[in-house]
């Protein structure tokens, strides 16, 4: 479908919307750079790719589209047998529920040698876009704009869920209705998901993240961040017309790239008056608990190897996400944000200058007005209902199966959104896994939540006294995780399919917890909405309208993890004086371990030394102005003529704060080189067979 030709039209006519941090579109951006944007597949920028002399048909598009897929961040096919190729560290949760002490597949890799020995990854499942309907009409028809906050929401959300369902009953495919520019627009999103996904190929951790966290998020790096999965229906490789081929020839200095990928949030457009709440609450918060979290692994990992390994993949999660935090923290205490003020006065001074858009002026004021309800309520609604208290594994599952009872008895329009009809197959996909649980782990995880619970609020807070029983938060989080049975899959399938009896009758520490605190939860949710989301939805409306009468409709909407192409050039950049290449090399890699004195995390894996015929010229990582952010791990980056010469690991340090604006000068996304692929399932790993599949043409 293309909705560019009437994408203003629609604008200038959309009604009340639905908003949230993560679907924003309100003040007026720097001009949009050469390279800028993450676009929507069927609104591609096509004039700005034909200026870099290129025009992409759709039948390109298309196939692009249809072989990109969707595995919890970004991932592609890479042969017609249904083989995956992502991020090792977007596979890490998948490779660590498969690992145990004998055999630790995240330390040691991994490698199919036939089919039969492929390994199902629970809970793990991939999507791909199939099409795309424009729902606007319907959905703005559906919410009158009279209607009070409360009402508005529960319209939005019963109007949604009756599209999903009906998509779902007529095409079989996971339906969702995605919102864009800020509810300007809806569209409805049907997904092919396969919801058997093995493991094929890892390299070993040392290979895949190569310079640990004091690399993360710098350049040059030379990882070779990449894993194979292969999706499977009815117990056989999947069958895929839409796949893309390894190129053997990589890409030079100054081409012209293209990335197809999901992205899974930007805030470029966020109002100011939103921009100082996420600089002077939401971040901060954020980067204490992750503190808390950060500091209660490490000990937790000092005490065994076998705890390290347990602790792996949450201590990745949480140091990335600190390492993603402060940077945007910075950028917002630095000059950024008096840049986004000045632009937004200058719009404002626009507005009012022009009789016809005086009016939208004032919804900058009702927004202020929210987000100073937000900045009062936010804290305790992210940790109670957020549920950013209680980070345990096995609380997540107590209130999927709390709030599932509480929801299938009503009807579809009035459950919450994640229950609804058309939500329930990747619901229970993911509550009925069977993943590992370690207890002493999810005790110290649970414990350094409720400590941040009770710095917050206090201990003669009634939700914390409520919530603590009496206790400190490392003994309750003991009480609660070993006075719990959700572990054992069976007995949350017991218990879900139960329903509101089974519910109300477990003793489960962990179940009674989630029931015990539901209420205020919910209530936190609702207050939210009704004094935040719905008056925000409302003024965003109008000034969408009046910002796209200024500019027209030549923008991308924020990030939304929905599917969005960017595209780039290759380029290096200077830094401290010094220009840094585009390309890094395997010979480079062994350098790196040389000058580091081979310590920790600076150690290759042993199979490399032993790669007597590795060409250690190969490209291994390469550096774009591609436009990516969180949730493009993984990401496809191919040529103009469709082939696969990169795979998004990274982003360098200055491209962080690209979530809130972009910028071309330092900032690049990283990349693994195709040719280093190659090279290693070549060379190192001796990966015969998986090699022939993927130059099968």
């Amino acid at each position: 479908m293309k909705c560019r030709p009437v994408l203003l039209a629609t604008l200038l006519l959309a009604g009340c919307s639905h908003w949230a941090r993560n679907v924003t579109s309100v003040a007026p951006t720097a001009p949009i750079r050469p390279t800028e944007g993450m676009w929507l597949p069927n609104a591609p920028p096509l004039a700005r790719l034909q200026a870099l002399g290129f025009t992409p048909t759709q039948a390109w598009l298309d196939h692009l589209r249809l072989a990109s897929v969707d595995v919890g961040a970004s991932g592609a096919f890479v042969s017609r047998d249904g083989l995956i190729l992502t991020n090792h560290h977007v596979a890490l949760h998948g490779l660590h529920d498969v690992s145990t002490a004998d055999h630790d597949y995240v330390t040691g890799g991994f490698l199919a040698t036939s089919r039969a020995d492929e390994i199902k990854l629970p809970g793990r499942e991939a999507k791909v876009l199939v099409s795309i309907q424009d729902v606007t009409a319907r959905v703005n028809a559906a919410v009158a704009p009279a209607l009070p906050a409360d009402a508005a929401a529960k319209a939005r959300h019963a109007v949604f869920a009756e599209i999903e369902r009906e998509s779902l009953a007529a095409t079989g495919f996971r339906s969702n209705v995605v919102t864009l520019y800020g509810g300007a627009l809806y569209h409805l999103y049907r997904f092919k998901t396969y919801t058997d996904v093995r493991l094929v190929f890892a390299p070993e951790f040392q290979a895949a993240f190569f310079g640990g966290d004091p690399d993360n998020f710098e350049y040059p790096r030379y990882c070779l961040d990449v894993a194979i999965l292969r999706a499977y229906e009815n117990d056989r490789p999947a069958r895929v017309e839409h796949y893309l081929q390894l190129s053997p020839a990589g890409v030079s200095d100054g081409d012209l790239v293209l990335v197809s990928g999901h992205p899974h949030h930007t805030d470029r457009l966020l109002p100011v008056s939103a921009l100082a709440v996420l600089r002077d609450r939401t971040l901060p918060l954020r980067l204490k608990r992750l503190a808390l979290a950060e500091q209660a692994l490490l000990d937790y990992s000092a005490t065994s190897d076998e705890h390290r390994r347990q602790a792996r993949q949450d201590l990745f999660g949480v140091q990335n996400y600190r390492k993603v935090s402060a940077p945007q923290l910075a950028a917002l205490r630095a000059g950024l944000f008096d840049e986004k003020v000045r632009r937004e006065n200058e719009f404002r001074a626009l507005l009012r200058s022009r009789p016809n858009l005086r009016p939208f002026d004032a919804a900058f004021d009702r927004i202020a007005a929210a987000e100073r309800v937000r900045a009062a309520l936010e804290t305790r609604h992210e940790l109670l209902e957020g549920a950013r208290a209680f980070n345990s594994d096995l609380f997540d599952k107590a209130r999927a199966i709390v709030r599932a009872a509480a929801e299938e008895p009503k009807p579809d329009a009035d459950r919450l959104p994640e229950f609804t009809a058309s939500k329930r197959e990747a619901l229970e996909h993911s509550l009925f896994a069977d993943r590992p649980t370690y207890p002493e782990l999810e005790i110290v995880k649970l414990a350094a939540s409720l400590r941040l619970l009770a710095d917050e609020f206090g201990a003669g807070d009634p939700d914390v006294t409520r919530i603590l029983n009496g206790l400190d938060p490392a003994a309750r989080a003991a009480q609660l995780i070993h006075g719990t049975k959700l572990a054992d899959p069976a007995e949350r399938k017991r218990l879900y399919q139960g329903g509101p009896a089974a519910v109300a009758a477990s003793d489960d520490a962990m179940i009674q917890l989630a029931r015990d605190i539901d209420p205020a939860a919910r209530a936190l949710r609702r207050e939210f909405e009704s004094t935040v989301t719905e008056p925000e939805t409302t003024a965003l409306a109008e000034i969408n309208r009046a910002r796209f009468a200024v500019a027209g409709d030549a923008d991308y909407p924020d990030a939304t993890g929905t599917l969005r192409l960017a595209f780039g050039l290759v380029e290096g950049y200077e830094q401290d004086g010094t220009h840094l290449p585009p390309f890094t090399t395997f010979a480079g890699a062994f350098a790196h371990e040389k000058a580091h004195h081979a310590s920790d995390p600076y150690t290759l894996p042993a199979s490399w030394k032993a790669a007597t015929t590795l060409s250690p010229a190969t490209p291994l990582d390469f550096v774009s102005t591609a436009d990516i952010t969180g949730g493009n791990s993984g990401s496809p980056v191919v040529d103009r003529a469709g082939h696969q010469v990169g795979i998004i690991f990274d982003s360098n340090r200055q491209g962080i704060p690209n979530t809130l604006a972009y910028a071309d000068t330092q900032a690049r996304s990283i990349s693994v080189d195709s040719r280093a692929i190659l090279e290693a399932l070549r060379t190192i790993y001796h990966a015969d067979a998986l090699l022939e599949e993927l130059t099968e043409k």
